[in-house]
């Protein structure tokens, strides 16, 4: 299996398909590279080249004790944007991803970029506290870190559901959907899962969105539980200048269904205009 090695020495996991332009995957918490899959086909069969990693603690990538945080994360995919020596990429974060994606923007510029994609990313800040009060209370994250510590197999099953949206009324629930959320989410080593929510809930992206400097795509499910809508796509609409803001009405966390279709179409229109 294909690896780079991060600056401390940790073995990133990285799938590269077709070629191209490179367009670079960043998944959510607690998934890996798999959860990207769909989209990584969907470029590459459209003659681009689609590369996703697995982000340190999850899936086949290491599991060091340190470096569980953002500076480190965006340092990660630095690492495997500067081995593969990629130019012009275009960047997809999704959720935790997003944040990996707009922290590489603000650490490391965009000389390597080309355009940006946000997908339900957790930017600008998604605790509240008196400068952000459409965040969420530190004791929603303190939740998600009991249930991780507790049971945390029972914890994913259960956070697959309100993930895609499968709790809602006319809701089609895919127990096959459920089933890839919980095997991701059981490849993250606990402690890289318990520093992560500190990292996706208490990162302050405000002055990296400020750095912006290319196109850049803000996707995000009105009806979003995880990461609400008004805390996070449409504040850092306000901080990046002359993005394209899609909001998808009804729409979840998680891409599947309607949502992921009508999500590939917007990022391909997206990429190739």
């Amino acid at each position: 299996m294909p690896y780079v090695s991060a600056a401390d020495g940790t073995q990133i996991f990285y799938k590269d398909w077709g070629g191209g332009q490179p367009v670079v995957f960043s998944h959510g918490w607690p998934l890996n590279a798999d959860a990207w899959d769909n989209q990584l086909h969907l470029v590459a069969s459209h003659g681009l080249r689609a590369i996703a990693h697995d982000r340190r603690g999850h899936g086949r990538s290491g599991q060091p004790w340190h470096g569980n945080e953002m500076d480190t994360y965006a340092d990660d995919l630095a690492a495997l944007l500067d081995t593969l020596d990629l130019r012009d990429v275009v960047l997809v974060g999704h959720s935790t991803g997003g944040g990996e994606v707009t922290r590489y923007v603000g650490r490391h510029g965009s000389a390597r970029v080309a355009k940006v994609v946000l997908l339900g990313a957790v930017p600008p800040l998604m605790l509240k506290t008196d400068a952000n009060p459409r965040g969420l209370p530190i004791e929603v994250f303190d939740g998600i870190r009991a249930g991780v510590a507790a049971d945390r197999s029972r914890f994913y099953k259960e956070l697959a559901v309100p993930f895609y949206g499968f709790n809602r009324e006319g809701a089609r629930p895919s127990q096959g959907v459920i089933d890839a959320f919980w095997l991701w989410s059981m490849q993250v080593g606990v402690k890289g899962a318990l520093d992560c929510v500190k990292a996706f809930s208490e990162t302050d992206f405000t002055e990296d969105l400020k750095r912006f400097d290319v196109p850049t795509l803000i996707a995000h499910g009105d009806d979003d539980q995880i990461v609400p809508v008004v805390a996070s796509a449409l504040e850092t609409a306000k901080l990046v200048k002359d993005a394209t803001v899609k909001i998808y009405e009804g729409a979840p966390h998680g891409l599947a269904g309607a949502f992921e279709r009508d999500f590939n179409d917007d990022l391909l229109a997206f990429i190739t205009r």
